[in-house]
Parts: C-alpha cells; structure tokens; sequence
C-alpha cells in the first residue's frame, strides 16, 4: 500500500509543478512568473527526490572495521 500512497504523491507533485509552469508561461516577465518558475522547479525536485528516496533499500548495519595501531617504540 505504501507504494502506491507514494506514486499517487509522486505524480501529484509532478502535476502540480506543470500546471504552475503553464501557468507561469502565460504571466509577463517579471518577479511573480520568476518566482512561479522556482516554485515549479523546487515542485519537479521534490518528486524526484522523493523517488529516490522510496528506490532505497535500507541495508542492515555493516560493523565497523577494526583498524590496526602501530604500536609506538
């Protein structure tokens, strides 16, 4: 179930980011479609990040290597 809340988020986002950008496209040049354009783009960032992040798998903790100390003289 997990996968699929994330998908229906994932494409939400992505959606999201192109209707803002559409709608950017349509304003004058200026501030307001400047930041509608970052917003869009920090949107599409947020699902692809957000992919990544479902794509890991968690791995069990490795230990730690010991490290050898030469021992002084």
């Amino acid at each position: 179930m997990g996968k699929v809340v994330f998908l229906y988020r994932s494409l939400a986002y992505r959606h999201a980011a192109a209707d803002i950008l559409r709608k950017a496209r349509k304003l004058p040049r200026g501030a307001e479609r400047s930041a509608a354009c970052r917003y869009a783009a920090a949107l599409r960032d947020l699902a692809q990040t957000e992919a990544w992040l479902e794509g890991r798998v968690a791995d069990e903790p490795r230990p730690m290597p010991r490290l050898k100390v030469a021992a002084s003289r």
